[in-house]
C-alpha cells in the first residue's frame, strides 16, 4: 500500500473526514503533519501545493488535494488504485 502524508490541524473536520474515509479502505498509517504546531510547514504545504486550507492529502508521491478531492477520486473508483499503487 502507498504511504500517505497528510497536512493537518487538529480541528479541522475536514482532515478527521478525509481520514475516516482513508481508514475505511483499508489505510492504517498517516502521516500527519500538523501545520497548526509548526507555521514552518503550513509555509512547505503552500509552496508544495499552492493551496493554503487544510487537509492537503499525498498518496505516495501524488498530490491528492483536499477532502472533497479525496471523495471525488473515491467515488470514481481511483483511490483504492492509487492506494494499492
Amino acid at each position: 500500500m502507498s504511504a500517505v502524508r497528510m497536512y493537518t490541524t487538529q480541528v479541522c473536520p475536514y482532515c478527521l473526514r478525509a481520514k475516516a474515509l482513508l481508514q475505511q479502505r483499508g489505510v492504517q498509517q498517516i502521516e500527519e503533519i500538523r501545520v497548526d504546531l509548526d507555521p514552518a510547514q503550513r509555509d512547505r504545504m503552500i509552496e508544495i501545493t499552492g493551496r493554503r486550507t487544510v487537509p492537503q492529502i499525498f498518496i505516495g508521491d501524488t498530490h491528492v488535494g483536499g477532502c472533497d478531492d479525496l471523495i471525488a477520486l473515491d467515488q470514481q473508483g481511483a483511490l483504492l488504485p492509487l492506494l494499492a499503487a
